[in-house]
């Protein structure tokens, strides 16, 4: 674990440079330690990958401070903890109408759509981070069979509830917004809603399953294919 100075009224933790589920775990245990010791003197906590980063009242505290009460936050944090998460089910239309890059994804990887899909869906993601935009939740990671590199070109817009896939991740884009992940459905669930409370349906930590429906179902549930 490394600390370090990240603004006027901001500190960054580290705990590594590797992506996977024993760090995410480390972080969310870490994250709930840290905001229980900083009380009325944090602004707000950032996790993501493999780092934590600590928005502070600079009115209230310091550096100095901040520093002396996360280390010993994460001192009592750092013992292996089974961290509390909840399973999130997505409910995605496939198809090349809702996802161009299906069909090419597919034939690149010397598969089948509805192999593609069934991959797809068989897998729990975890919630990594959450950042580009509002609710834009990073998942991993994908079956490497379907794995793929991000568009040369990034779109000028990607349709709000796109699933995506780059490289071993995943996600839904929130809103219509510019893009280079493949596009292989459309999810009709709202990833974002400022006004109200909690504003997204998951958060850095918990468990994502992907699951078909069809066209018409996809519809009723509000999806748009505009």
């Amino acid at each position: 674990m490394k600390l370090r100075i990240a603004g006027e009224d901001a500190l960054m933790v580290y705990f590594g440079d590797v992506m996977n589920a024993q760090t995410s775990a480390r972080i969310q245990a870490a994250t709930s330690a840290i905001e229980h010791a900083m009380g009325e003197d944090l602004i707000d906590l950032v996790p993501s990958y493999a780092s934590v980063l600590i928005l502070y009242n600079p009115l209230r505290t310091n550096h100095v401070s901040v520093a002396r009460r996360v280390r010993s936050a994460l001192a009592t944090a750092s013992a292996p903890i089974a961290a509390e998460h909840r399973t999130i089910v997505l409910p995605v239309y496939y198809a090349t109408e809702a996802g161009i890059d299906l069909e090419p994804l597919a034939a690149r990887a010397g598969l089948s759509i509805n192999t593609v899909i069934e991959l797809h869906t068989r897998a729990e993601y975890r919630v990594y981070a959450i950042g580009f935009a509002p609710g834009f939740a990073y998942l991993g990671e994908v079956d490497e069979r379907i794995a793929a590199p991000r568009l040369h070109t990034p779109r000028a817009v990607v349709p709000g509830g796109s699933v995506a896939i780059a490289d071993r991740q995943t996600a839904v884009y929130p809103s219509a917004s510019p893009g280079g992940w493949n596009l292989i459905g459309r999810c009709p669930v709202t990833m974002f809603d400022p006004n109200i409370q909690p504003c997204m349906p998951v958060s850095v930590g918990d468990t994502v399953r992907f699951e078909a429906i069809s066209r018409e179902h996809f519809l009723t549930l509000g999806g748009n294919l505009a």
